[in-house]
């Protein structure tokens, strides 16, 4: 038994004598006799020696029962090394570090349900070997085997035991593997082949081996039987190559036929399992009836159809191309160049005096060309577009600009308000995409060594004029901005000079309405003088600044018109 701390010992020491002390107090008032008084303190002895006793044997039994429960802990533990063939193993190695029964007891469980789960594991093991064993012993030898030679035995556990019926179980499935495996492959081969030209495949089997339609029977696997499954396939391979042959030949000519005619898409779904397999090999032809007899009798009856709607239309046909290579041009904005030949071979196709099909062919060689020409004009052309149309916004904002009307209160004001932000924004960035647009043409014109021409015009020469048009634009903005300053320095020299006077402007329009409303009288102000009573250097003043209103009245004039 521990011993108490000391400070408890010393607390509990201090209770119980003030306890004593207590009972003494009571005994006093009370007046017991000293004779009852150590009765009593004999009694509180009896009574605490019977306390302990019980507390100590209680404590023996579960020290017993620790020591039942580790000793069947260890034998727990032997049996199961020796049913799995291990070493038994000795307690002291994890007792070492025990200081007690119940830590010995704490060590060993751990180690205890390890060995149990080893155990569970190494037995699911066999008997999942086991159970595989069974399952193929009963399909390979379904009669005369006796299987209870192949039973889990819990006692016969090793690693040993293991491994033998491992090796058991390879052996077993290589021996049913090594037929099996041919069989099953054939049939599935043969299956195939009956499922893509059309044939019963049930009656092939039939023809080969009946007991090979059996369900839930094993498969005969005897070597006549695979012998006679090879060669049923390779009969089948032939007649297989050569119906694709003649399937692949047809879907070329329903191709031909088809983009000649510009068939539609709609009519060219009904055939497409045919097209696509066009230059499939032998092993990619899988679709059920694909090569069968009907099948490849239905796709002649519509290539036969196809080569009399083509004798019908050829005319038809020649001028559609004509037109589709048109539209390629069109949106391309390509310039066709030499086509007076063409022109006289489409007369010529429309007279009489030409075969249609030649004509055909090399109507169908420009649209390829032309096709490829406008693929590699796709970066450009966008990249023109958006330009022309910055341009275009740029002339509808200098209209807009010149709209002296433009800020008077109407319906759709505010919507040319918010157009004319966006060109502002957009016109900004023309000077970096005029030089974007130069770089990406010379890097084109470079690349394939031919200049890009674009409706007839280099698109090189387009953006430097636009670029000369833009100097020169701006260089007029810069000449009215200049005359408008030099116009209010005259001004301000003049008011420095003889004093502030009416604007000229507003002269102007005196003067405009004068002689639109007709002669009228001046009115008279005070101080007001004729010219022939100012005098003489007066005179030559008043000139003067008639001389500078003239000039100023020019350039105003010329900064309105």
């Amino acid at each position: 038994m521990a011993k108490l701390p000391s400070q408890q010992s010393l607390q509990m020491e201090s209770t119980h004598g003030s306890l004593l002390h207590e009972l003494k107090i009571i005994w006093d008032e009370v007046g017991e006799s000293e004779a009852e008084r150590n009765k009593m303190l004999l009694e509180l002895e009896q009574e605490c020696l019977e306390l302990y006793r019980r507390k100590v044997d209680q404590a023996n039994r579960s020290k017993a029962q620790l020591r039942q429960a580790i000793a069947d802990a260890e034998a727990e533990i032997a049996a199961i090394c020796s049913a799995m063939g291990e070493p038994p193993v000795h307690v002291w190695q994890w007792n070492q570090n025990a200081g007690s029964l119940k830590e010995e007891l704490k060590a060993i469980i751990p180690h205890l349900e390890e060995m149990k789960k080893r155990k569970n594991d190494r037995k699911n093991q066999i008997l999942e070997v086991v159970e595989q064993i069974r399952e193929i012993l009963i399909e390979i030898r379904p009669t005369g085997y006796d299987l209870s030679t192949v039973a889990a035995d819990e006692s016969a556990l090793s690693v040993r035991r293991v491994e033998e019926l491992r090796g058991q179980l390879q052996l077993l499935q290589e021996e049913k593997a090594d037929r099996l495996r041919k069989v099953m492959d054939h049939l599935h081969t043969l299956n195939s082949l009956c499922l893509v030209l059309g044939k019963d495949f049930k009656q092939m089997v039939s023809e080969v081996d009946p007991n090979l339609n059996e369900t839930g029977g094993c498969k005969n696997t005897s070597d006549d039987t695979i012998e006679r499954l090879t060669s049923a396939i390779q009969r089948l391979r032939d007649i297989k190559r050569q119906r694709m042959e003649k399937l692949q030949d047809l879907a070329s000519t329903m191709l031909e036929l088809w983009n000649l005619m510009d068939t539609p898409t709609e009519e060219q779904l009904n055939f497409q399992n045919v097209t696509c397999n066009i230059a499939a090999s032998e092993h990619e032809i899988t679709e059920p009836d694909a090569l069968s007899v009907d099948f490849i009798k239905h796709v002649e009856a519509e290539v036969l159809r196809l080569e009399e709607l083509k004798n019908s239309k050829m005319k038809e046909l020649v001028l559609r191309k004509k037109s589709e290579l048109e539209e390629i041009r069109r949106r391309a904005h390509l310039v066709a160049e030499g086509d007076t030949e063409t022109e006289f071979a489409y007369e010529a196709v429309e007279t009489g005096d030409a075969d249609p099909s030649l004509i055909l062919g090399q109507i169908e060689f420009q649209v390829s060309a032309a096709k490829e020409e406008a693929f590699s004009r796709k970066d450009m052309l966008e990249r023109v577009e958006k330009w022309l149309a910055a341009c275009e916004e740029e002339s509808w904002l200098e209209e807009y600009n010149r709209d002296e009307s433009r800020y008077s209160a109407g319906r759709g004001t505010h919507l040319a308000l918010k157009r004319a932000e966006k060109a502002r924004t957009l016109v900004s960035k023309i000077p970096a995409m005029v030089e974007a647009l130069s770089v990406k043409t010379t890097a084109w014109e470079k690349e394939r060594g031919n200049e890009f021409i674009y409706d007839g015009v280099r698109l090189l020469s387009m953006l430097e004029d636009y670029t000369t048009m833009r100097q020169e634009k701006e260089q007029e903005r810069k000449r009215h901005r200049d005359q408008r300053r030099l116009q209010g320095q005259l001004i301000a020299a003049q008011e420095a000079l003889f004093g502030s006077k009416p604007s000229p402007l507003k002269n102007m329009k005196k003067v405009t309405r004068t002689f639109s409303s007709g002669p009228s009288r001046r009115p008279s102000t005070p101080g007001a003088t004729s010219q022939s009573d100012m005098p003489q250097s007066a005179k030559s003043s008043h000139a003067h600044r008639k001389s500078d209103d003239g000039s100023g009245l020019s350039a105003v004039s010329a900064e309105c018109l």
